[in-house]
């Protein structure tokens, strides 16, 4: 449980302007600009975005904002959690189906929609963090499949793809 919303006193109070098109309360944009600062200093700012989540909930922006910043600082496992929380979350509002023949058309036709586009970018992020993770060939099933939603290599699939299946060419 949360027991403190107010930054260390010897941090500033940013503006919480930059954030405006996040419907959450100012608390969680203040945390979240907190993590965002002391990014490379990850022993204090993983609290800020531990709190910032955990004030959230299942809020779609600071979701996004959590897998961002923890693959950013290179903490896989915590990233995968939040991706998979993401996935979770659209498969459930969107009632979409785990069985991948099935999802597939769906994810396919409904590409451009924001929530389906949420969930492909998630799960193009879960391929290239177990890709990081070591699981290689999880990240090859999940960069194929993005791969074969893709009109213009807009979720990465191709590249991560390339990526995984020649790990050893060199740049000519």
């Amino acid at each position: 449980m949360v027991t403190s919303l107010s930054a260390p006193p010897t941090l500033a109070q940013p503006d919480s302007d930059g954030l405006s098109w996040y419907t959450v309360p100012d608390a969680v944009k203040q945390l979240l600009i907190q993590a965002s600062a002391l990014w490379d200093q990850p022993q204090l700012a993983d609290g800020y975005m531990q709190q910032a989540l955990a004030l959230a909930g299942d809020h779609p922006d600071v979701l996004v904002s959590a897998y961002r910043y923890f693959f950013y600082t290179h903490n896989n496992p915590l990233a995968l959690q939040v991706a998979n929380r993401v996935l979770t979350l659209v498969r459930q509002t969107e009632a979409l189906p785990d069985d991948w023949t099935q999802l597939k058309p769906i994810l396919s036709d409904r590409r451009d929609d924001p929530e389906i586009r949420l969930y492909i970018n998630a799960y193009a992020a879960s391929g290239l963090i177990q890709a990081r993770l070591g699981e290689v060939e999880t990240a090859k099933e999940i960069a194929l499949r993005v791969s074969e939603l893709e009109r213009r290599n807009e979720f990465g699939g191709n590249v991560v793809r390339d990526i995984l299946e020649h790990p050893d060419d060199e740049d000519e």
